[in-house]
């Protein structure tokens, strides 16, 4: 399966979410902020990145972990969903794909965070804030990473396409 983490700048929620899932980040205890700042990808992307799809890991399950900033835009993961789709019916591709929207967990701190730091790159004020809201709500990174695994380990063998959008909602598309 190809796990799709995904978020607005694709540089903080989904960077987490990608690494609890590998197991880079701890799920028994919140990281310190040294270990949230240690990921090869947090708050290190910028807007030309968005819509770039960047390779994390192979998981437990041998599952691809990848993650992607999607920005404004309300198509992309649909974009996505339907190349998947067609790679399926015209050439017969069976790969199974998830696409998790990781936006949700991320508080007020993260957004002004990411906004100083990466908009306006005072660093000193942003850096902080994304790293108090990351810790803040760390545990609903774990939650959302859970949801996922348990998601694409009892996905119906009808479907290849599994998807965790905003609202936490879970659909299966054939």
């Amino acid at each position: 399966m190809i796990i799709i983490y995904n978020c607005y700048g694709g540089t903080h929620s989904s960077i987490l979410s990608s690494a609890v899932h590998l197991g880079m980040l701890p799920k028994d205890r919140i990281p310190t902020k040294k270990e949230i700042l240690q990921l090869k990808y947090f708050n290190k992307l910028n807007y030309k990145d968005m819509g770039r799809l960047i390779f994390q890991g192979i998981d437990e399950e041998g599952n691809r972990i990848y993650t992607i900033g999607r920005g404004t835009s309300k198509a992309l993961v649909p974009a996505m969903r339907n190349l998947v789709k067609e790679l399926h019916d015209t050439y017969g591709i069976n790969d199974c794909f998830a696409f998790i929207n990781s936006s949700p967990i991320v508080p007020l701190s993260m957004t002004f965070g990411g906004f100083f730091s990466r908009g306006l790159k005072v660093h000193f004020i942003g850096v902080p804030l994304l790293t108090i809201g990351a810790r803040k709500n760390y545990h609903k990174v774990i939650e959302l990473v859970e949801k996922a695994k348990k998601a694409c380990r009892e996905k119906p063998a009808s479907y290849n396409i599994v998807d965790i959008d905003g609202k936490g909602r879970l659909s299966y598309y054939e």
